[in-house]
């Protein structure tokens, strides 16, 4: 596989969120504003990329009898690290994503790609997929949470645009999550028909 390919696959083809509909707990939950979802998409490429470095190293080395519980106590110790600077240099930010960093340990996209991935190729393949496919992850997160965020409180990246809060609460809840992830699904397959 080449390298043009991977990278395509993660940021577009293969994207987690548009394409692959994986990890939609986080990106329903923390896509309440852009800077939400930006982090959130960061800490997780950031575990992608690491786990999927040390299991592409150790992949001959851990029996298939416990291949996914190896997997697990890797991505796991790369969650603890990122918990643990969020906690000491972000503390507002993890106080805001809370319980979805810990969650990243059973992230679909994450444990996905350390097997479907990471343990059968080599590690700049494996580096490029975690960190492409982590973006593509980052990117939709930051999309869907701009467009919350623009409609629900009428600011970007918690900069008011329009006077006041006068956003439609609706897009700050639940369902207005529901909704901006659906049409920009639609828009997203529509846009790729196309080319």
């Amino acid at each position: 596989m080449k390298a043009s390919d991977i990278i395509k696959n993660g940021l577009i083809k293969e994207n987690p969120t548009w394409v692959l509909v994986l990890g939609m707990c986080p990106t329903l939950a923390t896509t309440t504003s852009a800077v939400n979802g930006m982090m959130m998409g960061l800490a997780t490429t950031f575990v992608l990329v690491m786990s999927n470095i040390v299991i592409s190293l150790l992949k001959s080395l851990i029996p298939d009898k416990v291949r996914i519980p190896a997997f697990i106590v890797v991505i796991a110790t790369f969650v603890t690290i990122v918990q643990m600077v969020m906690q000491g240099y972000m503390p507002d930010m993890y106080e805001t994503l809370g319980l979805f960093i810990p969650l990243i340990v059973v992230n679909c996209i994450v444990l996905g790609r350390a097997e479907a991935f990471a343990s059968k190729n080599n590690v700049w393949h494996s580096l490029l997929d975690g960190l492409f496919m982590g973006l593509g992850f980052t990117w939709a997160l930051t999309l869907i949470g701009l467009v919350r965020e623009l409609l629900g409180a009428g600011a970007i990246f918690g900069h008011s645009l329009i006077g006041g809060n006068d956003g439609m609460l609706l897009f700050i809840l639940a369902p207005g999550g529901f909704l901006v992830l659906g049409y920009l699904m639609a828009l997203v397959k529509r846009m790729q028909k196309k080319s």
